[in-house]
C-alpha cells in the first residue's frame, strides 16, 4: 500500500464519518422537529380546534330561553356516508347535551378522517363549547364499519339573545399519510 493510498483511505474514512455525522444530525432534527412543531401551534392557537372547549364550572341553566340547535354532516372527497341522528334539538343555555353521528366506511379498506367544525352564524362559535367530540380526533374506520359518535355540548347563556338558532356542521376530509391508529 502507497503512502497515497494510505492517505485515500484515511480520507474516505473521515468522509464516512462526516456523513454518518450528518445523517444521524438530520434524524434528530427531523425527529425533534415533531414535538417542536406541535408546541408552535398549540402556542399559536392553531390547533384549538381539537381540544374541548373549556366550560365554566358554574354553569347556570337559563330555563326562559330555548335555543334550537341544528346539526349538518358533509364529506369532502371520502367514500362515507355522515349524517346527524337528529336533525335539530332545543336547549337551554347552559345545559349539557348530547347529540350522536353516525358515519360509515363505504370502501373495502380501512380509511382515517378528520371532522372539522363550523358554525352558523359565524359568532356562535364563541358560545358554543363542546365538551366532548368526535372532532378532537381522527378516526380509523375499517372496511365498511359504522361508527356512532357523539358530540356533549354547552351552548353559553351569554349567547346574544338575538341568536335563536345555531347550526352546528362537520365536514369530514380523508387524513394521508395515517397509520391507520384507531381514534
Amino acid at each position: 500500500m502507497t503512502p497515497f493510498d494510505t492517505n485515500l483511505a484515511l480520507a474516505n474514512r473521515q468522509l464516512v464519518k462526516k456523513l454518518l455525522v450528518a445523517a444521524l444530525v438530520m434524524f434528530g432534527f427531523a425527529f425533534a422537529m415533531v414535538p417542536f412543531y406541535e408546541q408552535i401551534c398549540e402556542a399559536t392557537g392553531i390547533r384549538d380546534v381539537f381540544k374541548p372547549d373549556a366550560v365554566e364550572v358554574n354553569t347556570q341553566i337559563d330555563a326562559s330561553r330555548d335555543i334550537s340547535v341544528e346539526f349538518d354532516s358533509n364529506t369532502q372527497r371520502l367514500a362515507w356516508t355522515f349524517k346527524p341522528l337528529q336533525r335539530s334539538i332545543s336547549v337551554h343555555p347552559g345545559e349539557v347535551t348530547q347529540v350522536m353521528y353516525e358515519v360509515r366506511n363505504t370502501l373495502d379498506h380501512p380509511v382515517t378522517g378528520q371532522a372539522i367544525p363550523s358554525f352558523g352564524p359565524q359568532q356562535a362559535a364563541l358560545y358554543f363549547k363542546k365538551v366532548e367530540c368526535f372532532c378532537f380526533r381522527q378516526q380509523t374506520l375499517g372496511a365498511g364499519e359504522v361508527r356512532k359518535m357523539p358530540v356533549v355540548f354547552v351552548v353559553d347563556p351569554k349567547l346574544p339573545r338575538d341568536i335563536n338558532t345555531v347550526t352546528l356542521s362537520y365536514t369530514f376530509f380523508e387524513v394521508n399519510g395515517t397509520d391507520g391508529a384507531k381514534g
